[in-house]
């Protein structure tokens, strides 16, 4: 038997296509609004989503049968503030200005939907194991949606990558500027971020009848 079972692997996949947290569940919609103007911020958030949900999920799990039901939200809070003072002390310390850039929305990870809700629906009832898996699949699910936000309203928005001018130079009108290409101001625009996870959603249900609701 390998390490993964077929169960296991669906608990990550789903949340990949199907049951993705942002497109299908629609939670943790704000930051992909909020810091998805630059490619490499929406980089950054999903790694810190990643580190806090996987971690996250193997602490509520081991903790699941000695805390009280009454107090579990506040338990959950605490775990995952704990594990956000540890992001964004490592960003401060390694990467200062994109720590800047994000500012107040890596403390938001505190209270993302995403995360308290797999908290609750599956961390108090399952092993560490499979909500290590299940933390790792919706972290992922959630990144995918963010980095094509991030990755098209940068392109679109700024002709950049991560920084890098890839589609020529604005100013010296090189590259498709030479030919009158001319960036698209309003990507950068949070409405635009809703504008492109809408045509997500679209694009999705679209190959997948199942998923369009009565």
């Amino acid at each position: 038997m390998g390490l993964l079972s077929k169960k296991d692997l669906t608990l990550i996949k789903d949340p990949l296509a199907d049951n993705n947290p942002i497109t299908i569940q629609v939670l943790g919609i704000c930051s992909a609004l909020a810091i998805t103007a630059e490619l490499k911020a929406s980089i950054v958030m999903s790694i810190s989503v990643l580190f806090v949900l996987g971690v996250g999920n193997v602490v509520i799990s081991l903790m699941r049968n000695i805390i009280p039901s009454k107090i579990r939200i506040i338990v959950q809070l605490i775990v995952v503030a704990t594990l956000v003072i540890i992001v964004d002390q490592v960003l401060k310390a390694f990467a200062y200005e994109l720590s800047k850039t994000l500012s107040v929305f890596v403390g938001l990870i505190i209270t993302n939907c995403i995360i308290m809700g797999r908290f609750e629906a599956f961390a108090l009832g399952n092993g560490p194991w499979r909500s290590f898996l299940d933390g790792i699949g919706n972290a992922l699910g959630y990144a995918v949606i963010l980095i094509a936000v991030g990755f098209f309203r940068e392109l679109l928005g700024s002709g950049t990558l991560l920084g890098y001018k890839v589609l020529g130079d604005p100013i010296e009108k090189t590259g498709l500027y030479a030919i009158g290409y001319e960036n698209n101001g309003f990507m950068l625009l949070s409405p635009m971020a809703l504008i492109v996870v809408g045509i997500i959603i679209w694009v999705q249900r679209s190959r997948n009848k199942a998923l369009i609701e009565d």
